[in-house]
């Protein structure tokens, strides 16, 4: 019967909470709000790894190409790298969903490419047919590592 009280309460047991220091919530309070309704943070460090949650790069109305939503997009994630305490050299790691992988593959790689250099992180482009919000054109997201401190 212990037993059986003990696998209980270890079910109904709550994962362990992340500490806050560990979730980067938005700085903008519109965007924090949208995160809070919908339950998702900037940014999560676990250890040495920071996941950054999508980014979603949009044209605005005028813009004749799409380098301009890349260029938001990726100064966007860069500020969210820094206050996560690591910079482009440390992404290891970025997953892209396009609403159009051949028209937009051209201008995103010439946006990245002003951020990283090699050695180049794993990348996977991947086709979807829409993203929130209906504006969006391209999500990013990026895993970094968080280099070793000198001992």
């Amino acid at each position: 019967m212990k037993s059986l009280i003990l696998i209980g309460l270890l079910a109904a047991a709550p994962a362990a909470a992340l500490p806050a220091s560990s979730v980067l919530m938005s700085e903008n309070a519109e965007e924090r709000a949208f995160q809070e309704r919908y339950g998702y943070a900037d940014a999560v460090i676990a250890g040495d790894t920071v996941y950054l949650s999508g980014v979603v790069a949009g044209v605005a109305p005028g813009e004749a190409t799409m380098v301009p939503a890349y260029e938001r997009a990726f100064a966007r994630l860069e500020k969210i790298l820094i206050r996560a305490s690591v910079t482009w050299a440390d992404v290891v790691e970025i997953t892209s969903f396009h609403t159009d992988v051949k028209t937009q593959l051209d201008a995103m790689a010439t946006v990245k490419n002003r951020h990283i250099k090699a050695p180049f992180p794993a990348w996977t482009a991947i086709g979807v047919s829409r993203l929130l919000p209906d504006t969006g054109i391209t999500e990013i997201k990026l895993i970094a590592r968080k280099p070793p401190t000198a001992k």
